[in-house]
């Protein structure tokens, strides 16, 4: 193992992170809220430490990342830049406790939008802006931005953009790793900024439209108001912000497919985008229907918080508008699959992914037909393409691990929580899958402020395990991984 290579990039990614946090240092000396003194402490810690990692740890010029190294580096990089994220929390003295500030520096970068604070009254804005940038840096990957900006900073970099980036398989929109990460930053921040200059136009301040922007573009649901997105009373805000909840949850690779001339025919001929707009389409038309009842026969009602509580929970965003905790219980059986389905593959978005259940479903079919016909045999495709048993074998291999992470996870959850065993569940699910809110005592107009240290940390590793889609994290805590060959 090239240990001096690793300590190299992660030096490169804690300077980025210290890079990333000076809007909220000039946010801070705009509004003079008290936080200036903590936010330029935490630069000067992080950048200090990873200027020291970068500079001092000298490597090999010809030395090049095997993909054990890729994905060390990717789980201890998710580490370090949580525990620095905290920093701002714990020097402002707004998160005093350890486990809290991690918790939600976690919870930041990984684009959950889970929180532990109960009021953000008082809170300094620019701590407050510092909490939303996670969700953007964290959406599209902290390594994939460390290779955009810094391209040849290590050979074969692939295997880097490979552990972090969520789905079945990596794939490159052009030969070379650096050149494709500078386009999925592009297509990033151009929609990121179409959602903030549509949000200026219908009234927000310019403060408010950054921060909600920044959290919709990485899926995380952070909001300065207790309320969320129900504080600013607004049908036109609430389509605006679902329409972009729903564009974050596809996959960018078919926003560069449509700008390199297929246009609209890029998305309907994936088929994993149709199955995502298909999911969302009939999880809004059902819990509009089951909640009719509810809002006593208003049709309209019921549609607009379904739509927007549907694009929220299937991009993984978080955001919410209204109390879906005392819909039917059916409202809510649909809300926990497709909190468990999430959104595409190659997105900001959490989830098992679109494409990984409709493999499931399509090798559970093929499997029942072989049972009758145990001679004939059967290719798995998506978009016309087969797939080869090695993918699917891992697709497999891969939904196991993450329904037992998720029981493991409510079991260990449980042990330090005053909570039902509705809470539990969904406080596991919720931060696997990185929607942020989930049912019962974690449910959209609660947190997990309640629970005690030890589930704090725990929920909080789930998290990471859910961002990183498991393995990053498990080769992390195996032995072998260390060995020096």
């Amino acid at each position: 193992m090239n240990r001096k290579l690793i300590l190299r990039v992660l030096g490169s990614m804690l300077c980025i992170e210290a890079i990333a946090m000076l809007p909220a240092l000039l946010l801070s000396f705009h509004y003079r809220d008290g936080d200036s003194a903590a936010m330029g402490q935490s630069i000067l810690v992080t950048g200090v430490l990873g200027l020291f990692l970068f500079f001092c740890v000298r490597t090999d010029k010809n030395a090049h990342l095997r993909l054990k190294e890729g994905f060390i580096i990717t789980a201890l990089g998710w580490i370090l830049l949580s525990l620095c994220g905290a920093l701002p929390f714990l020097f402002s003295r707004t998160l005093p406790r350890f486990e809290d500030a991690f918790f939600e520096s976690v919870s930041g970068f990984t684009t959950t939008g889970a929180s532990v604070v109960n009021r953000f009254e008082g809170f300094p804005r620019g701590v407050m802006f510092w909490r939303a940038s996670t969700h953007w840096i964290g959406g599209m990957g902290v390594l994939v931005l460390t290779l955009a900006l810094l391209p040849k900073l290590t050979g074969r970099s692939s295997h880097l953009v490979k552990a972090e980036s969520p789905g079945p398989s990596l794939s490159k929109l052009v030969p070379k790793t650096g050149a494709t990460a500078k386009i999925l930053y592009t297509i990033y921040i151009i929609l990121t900024v179409t959602e903030f200059l549509t949000l200026l136009l219908l009234g927000l301040s310019p403060y408010d439209a950054a921060l909600h922007s920044l959290s919709t573009a990485g899926t995380g649901g952070f909001s300065n108001y207790g309320a969320s997105v129900a504080a600013f009373q607004s049908v036109p805000v609430e389509m605006v912000i679902s329409l972009f909840m729903f564009l974050f949850g596809v996959n960018f690779a078919l926003y560069y497919k449509a700008f390199l001339g297929e246009h609209i025919k890029a998305f309907y001929k994936d088929e994993e985008f149709r199955w995502y707009a298909g999911i969302i389409v009939a999880a809004i038309v059902l819990i509009s229907l089951f909640n009719l009842s509810f809002y006593h026969g208003d049709y309209w009602t019921s549609l607009r918080y379904s739509i927007f509580t549907v694009a929220s929970t299937a991009s993984t965003t978080g955001f919410v508008t209204v109390d879906y905790g005392v819909w039917p219980a059916a409202s809510h059986m649909i809300i926990l699959i497709i909190m468990f389905i999430g959104s595409c593959a190659g997105s900001t978005a959490g989830g098992i992914k679109v494409v990984r259940i409709n493999m499931i479903c399509k090798l559970s079919r093929r499997n029942i037909r072989s049972t009758g016909q145990p001679k004939k045999m059967e290719v798995v495709r998506m978009d016309g393409k087969a797939v080869d048993e090695a993918t699917l074998s891992q697709v497999a291999q891969f939904a196991l691990m993450y329904i037992a992470l998720w029981l493991l996870g409510a079991l260990l959850i449980s042990l330090d929580g005053p909570f039902d065993v509705l809470t539990h569940l969904t406080a596991s699910l919720t931060c696997v899958s990185n929607v942020g809110p989930g049912l019962g005592g974690v449910g959209p107009v609660s947190n997990f402020a309640a629970y005690g240290p030890f589930a704090k940390i725990v929920s909080a590793m789930l998290m990471l395990f859910g961002r990183l889609e498991l393995l990053p994290m498990f080769i992390l805590f195996t032995r072998s991984a260390w060995h020096k060959y």
